[in-house]
Formats: C-alpha cells, sequence, structure tokens
C-alpha cells in the first residue's frame, strides 16, 4: 500500500517538475522575443530617423545645385558654342535606380554625340578600346570625349546636372555608384546589396580612387557602404570629396 502510493507521488512530482520547467522556457522565449523586438523597433525607428535626415540634406543640396547650376550652364553652352560648334550641352543615360528600377540620369555631356555608337562598334570589333572597355569598364584615354569635356570632367563639373535626379528622388547626394542596365550582369552578387539604396553623386567610390579603381573594387566598397550606411559616414565622404575635387584626384 505504501509502495503504491509512494509511486503516484513521484508520478505527480515529475509532472509538476515537467510542468514548472516548460513554463520556464516558455517564460525564457518569449523575453528573448521580447528582447529582441524591442531590438529590432529601435532599428526600424533609428534606419527611419536617418533615412530622414538623409532625404532632407538631399533636398537642401538639391536646391543649391540647381541654384549654382545656372551660370554653370551658361558657360558650358558658350563653350560647347565656341570650341565644339555644338548646343547639345545635357547627356541623358539609363542607369540603375534604387530596387533596380531604371531611371535617366542627367549629366552635361562630355563626348561626343555618338559616343555610345562609337563605343558598340569598338566592342563589336573587339579592338583595343573595346577589350579595355569590356574588361574594366572604362577607357583611360578615351578618344571620344572632347575639349570641354576634358576640362569639365577634371573639375567634376559634369554631374552637376544630377542635383536634378537628386530632387526627384531617383538619387542620393551619397550613395552606391550609378550603374549601368549593361553592367548588371558583370556586378553578379553585389547586385543585390547596392539596389537596397539610392546611387549617389558622390560615393565611397569616389574617395577611395574613382576611376583609378577597377569595377570589381568598386563594387566591393559600394556593398561595404551598404551595409554600413549612416548620416556621419556620408558627412565625411562629403568633406573627402570636396578634398578631392579640390586637389583633381582621380579625374579623368
Amino acid at each position: 500500500m505504501y509502495a503504491k502510493l509512494q509511486r503516484k507521488l513521484d508520478v505527480r512530482l515529475k509532472e509538476e517538475n515537467k510542468l514548472t520547467l516548460e513554463q520556464s522556457t516558455t517564460s525564457t522565449i518569449d523575453n528573448n522575443e521580447n528582447c529582441y523586438n524591442d531590438i529590432n523597433k529601435k532599428e526600424k525607428i533609428k534606419n527611419l530617423r536617418s533615412a530622414i535626415i538623409k532625404r532632407f540634406i538631399d533636398i537642401v543640396a538639391g536646391i543649391i545645385g540647381l541654384l549654382l547650376m545656372i551660370p554653370i550652364t551658361i558657360f558650358v553652352l558658350i563653350a560647347n558654342i565656341v570650341l565644339e560648334n555644338k548646343l547639345k550641352i545635357f547627356f541623358v543615360q539609363e542607369r540603375i535606380g534604387k530596387n533596380g528600377k531604371i531611371f535617366k540620369m542627367y549629366k552635361y555631356r562630355t563626348m561626343l554625340v555618338n559616343a555610345e555608337e562609337i563605343l558598340s562598334k569598338h566592342i563589336e570589333a573587339k579592338d583595343e578600346l573595346g577589350k579595355e572597355y569590356l574588361e574594366h569598364k572604362k577607357i583611360k584615354s578615351d578618344p571620344r570625349i572632347t575639349k570641354i569635356g576634358k576640362f569639365l570632367r577634371r573639375t567634376s563639373l559634369d554631374e552637376f546636372p544630377q542635383f536634378i535626379n537628386v530632387l526627384k528622388g531617383e538619387m542620393s547626394l551619397v550613395g552606391p555608384r550609378p550603374y549601368l542596365p549593361m553592367e548588371k550582369e558583370d556586378m553578379g552578387e553585389y547586385y543585390d546589396y547596392i539596389i537596397q539604396m539610392k546611387p549617389g553623386i558622390t560615393g565611397p567610390w569616389q574617395v577611395a580612387g574613382r576611376n583609378n579603381l577597377e569595377f570589381e573594387d568598386r563594387l566591393k566598397l559600394d556593398k561595404e557602404y551598404c551595409n554600413k550606411r549612416g548620416n556621419r559616414r556620408d558627412i565625411k565622404i562629403l568633406f573627402k570629396t570636396i578634398t578631392k575635387v579640390i586637389k583633381k584626384e582621380g579625374a579623368i
């Protein structure tokens, strides 16, 4: 009789211990989930605040950039008429934007009007210029660049029309490089990281070497930037860009 009662007591104790353990485990999981949700919520708030500040800076910079464009455009127009006998001063080209959306990017024209057609012929002919572009995604001594174009590139003035893209919300003041649709395949695994953000007028590739960098190096820098984004880093890149432009480092 005593042995039977002892067995029932043991079984009951085991069930109570099991229930206590389950309750403890559930409580721990709930606490961990609540902690994770709190961290996730704080991260979302931080990212939202950062995005609002970034957009505010873009709008202010875009307005200032457009005002500066007025005298620059007049200068570029006169220079083109005198040196190139051309009135067409703007260049519009499709680029890959945020989430892979294609947009039209604006620049001052620095090349011959049929520059893209000339490049296609070099690529089809598989000559030295064509091979250089396919390998490096750029041509170091590009014969398509005009006289005024060399000056605009050396001073980075050719980038000013991109402030239009910034105000339209297609680009940002700082961001990854605006890649060409034809470069998508060559971007490989980097593509998914880079399209998480708007492309920038300047970015990590500008301050790290600009046109002296190989295509793969530019992709790596852009991926790192997208993973470690932040307003403080943007401000540092902006100041470094200004220094690079003044010193004319890395310009074509």
